[in-house]
């Protein structure tokens, strides 16, 4: 059953005119960043922890620069039951949140895997994989942030996080060996 604390939620409720579509798109995916969990058209919710405040305020910054309203509610379950119900959407959108994440990771090492197979070893090609695993990683730290009641993916995440770092490291030792290795025939 979900504590007090974690029962407590921020529900926005925003309403955009309907052109241009612009507006509408930049608040949706403010609030997607953020994590928040769409209930309906226009209405959201997060659980009321300081980690969704920035989020929350730059959507609402948003709305009112596109002449739109915004209203921020505080809520609670009625129940146990509806705060756990609540509780149980919210870790639902945080798994495929994880899940969009581990087969990012899975891309990432099949990239890496390709590349050693093919002897690609460029330092322009180092580069390349090392900014997207530090992408990986930053989406990685965001993802944490959000998932505030802890969905079971979130473990599996940080140990494929860490097989992206070590086979990165390895692509870098075969890169650094491939350039400093003397030409055949001197």
């Amino acid at each position: 059953m979900p504590n007090k604390e974690q029962s407590r939620w921020l529900i926005l409720v925003i309403k955009l005119p309907a052109e241009p579509s612009r507006h509408r798109v930049a608040v949706w995916r403010e609030l997607r960043k953020t994590g928040a969990l769409s209930l309906g058209q226009g209405v959201w919710a997060v659980p009321d922890v300081p980690a969704f405040a920035d989020g929350l305020a730059r959507a609402i910054t948003l709305t009112e620069q596109a002449e739109g309203q915004a209203v921020t509610l505080n809520a609670a379950g009625r129940s146990s039951e509806d705060a756990a119900r609540f509780q149980a959407l919210f870790t639902a959108a945080r798994t495929a949140d994880w899940t969009e994440f581990l087969a990012d990771c899975g891309k990432f090492e099949a990239e890496l895997a390709k590349e050693i197979r093919i002897a690609k070893f460029t330092l322009a090609e180092l580069e390349e994989e090392e900014q997207s695993l530090e992408r990986l990683r930053r989406w990685h730290r965001d993802l944490t942030a959000r998932d505030v009641f802890g969905a079971p993916e979130a473990a599996e995440a940080a140990q494929r996080l860490k097989q992206c770092t070590a086979a990165c490291e390895d692509y870098a030792e075969r890169v650094f060996r491939a350039l400093h290795q003397a030409p055949e025939g001197e």
